[in-house]
């Protein structure tokens, strides 16, 4: 079924739809103004998603420009139910023409219930399956479908009773950019690492350091925000194999659009630094995958040597948590160390994510605010400690 166009005064509209962008618990106001950035309304925030509206356009602008969300979801619909009978009746009043061809492919990717009378993701991917074939048998006039077309996997919410239904239109996760090949021990994703430089005040024009880089993520992603690199203008998606319900031109307009906004001449000073040598040459190879080796320095060096001779500048690292019971009998003395070098640095700032519950304790002073914050199954706590705001000749130089 072809998206209904719509003139006005002369100019073609397309259809409205709402979509769902998960995000970490906690980064929700960063997704926001993600959202709000690319000029779309929000329509709803809640824990670990945000609700915005948009064109069929919005699908190919959002998987290319957003940095901290794993998905797009167009939402296809909520319903109550606290029932299979109730599961079953709700999927199937859901319009699956407007959005499934003929040969579409469709399943229930995923299910989560929270608080909710259904509770087994297995029979609720099932009996939802059941229901979008009975309504596409009602709306084709079928009674068998091929599903070698093109595909469309649903994430599944419940919670409280309530289910919300999406349509996953990216495909492979937006953490994966395509850059990291090479990865440290304990790797933060790209798209919480973007999140968490984004609730800094850094900007392209100010001193990043990194002291335990590993791969490079946070680097890498500092660089490719200083130089207005969309995180997703090199890759492909699912739904551009959906022409019916996305124009061919909306994804050619969304990556011209990246291209017009990309400045690779950029001048920085970020930095990432780590003890294992190898791990540096592993950064430095994600960098130019990502192609902004250029705009970053990797150095093997140990946090014992963290310095930097200009004032006003920020460390947004990842430290080691300290997962085996060897390494845990280190940390004392490494966030010691980490404390006392960044005590040396003149009004400096630094934003710290870590599972290491005494890293205050030994870092050697309290976080002007502490976040918690999920990196996946682990709660981890981003430790901030602001440093005084340049001066705005100092800043312009």
């Amino acid at each position: 079924m072809a998206v209904r166009q719509i003139w006005i005064n002369g100019e073609e509209k397309l259809d409205q739809f709402e979509f769902i962008v998960p995000c970490h618990f906690g980064l929700e106001s960063v997704m926001k103004k993600e959202i709000t950035d690319l000029g779309y309304p929000v329509v709803k925030v809640e824990d670990g998603r945000v609700t915005f509206s948009g064109d069929a356009g919005a699908i190919s602008r959002a998987n290319v420009f957003l940095r901290t969300t794993e998905r797009v979801l167009l939402k296809a619909g909520s319903f109550r139910a606290e029932t299979f009978d109730e599961l079953f009746e709700g999927t199937k009043a859901i319009p699956w023409e407007r959005y499934f061809p003929k040969d579409a492919k469709f399943w229930v990717a995923k299910a989560s219930s929270i608080r909710s009378r259904l509770f087994s993701p297995s029979d609720i991917q099932s009996i939802m399956k059941k229901a979008m074939v009975e309504r596409m048998k009602g709306a084709y006039g079928l009674t068998w479908f091929p599903e070698d077309g093109a595909s469309f996997p649903l994430r599944v919410f419940l919670n409280k009773d309530e289910v919300t239904v999406g349509i996953d239109t990216t495909g492979e996760s937006l953490h994966k950019r395509g850059y990291r090949t090479l990865t440290s021990k304990a790797p933060i994703t790209e798209t919480l690492a973007a999140a968490l430089l984004m609730l800094t005040p850094w900007k392209r024009d100010r001193i990043l350091v990194d002291p335990f880089c590993g791969s490079g993520t946070f680097p890498i992603e500092a660089a490719m925000m200083a130089a207005n690199m969309a995180p997703g203008m090199n890759r492909e998606f699912l739904s551009e194999n959906w022409p019916h319900l996305i124009p061919k031109r909306c994804w050619y307009d969304a990556v011209n659009e990246a291209n017009d906004c990309l400045d690779l001449s950029v001048e920085t000073d970020i930095q990432g630094y780590d003890i294992d040598g190898e791990i540096i040459r592993a950064a430095r190879a994600n960098a130019q995958a990502a192609g902004v080796d250029h705009l970053i320095h990797f150095q093997r060096r140990p946090v014992s040597e963290l310095s930097h001779p200009k004032k006003y500048g920020f460390i947004v690292t990842n430290p080691p948590y300290g997962e085996r019971l060897e390494e845990k009998k280190n940390l004392p003395e490494l966030y010691r160390t980490f404390g006392e070098q960044f005590a040396a640095l003149d009004s400096w700032s630094a934003y710290v994510i870590t599972a290491y519950e005494d890293m205050e304790r030994y870092f050697g002073r309290k976080a002007a605010k502490n976040r918690k914050i999920y990196n996946g199954m682990m709660k981890t706590y981003f430790y901030q400690f602001p440093g005084p705001k340049p001066p705005s000749r100092a800043r312009q130089g």
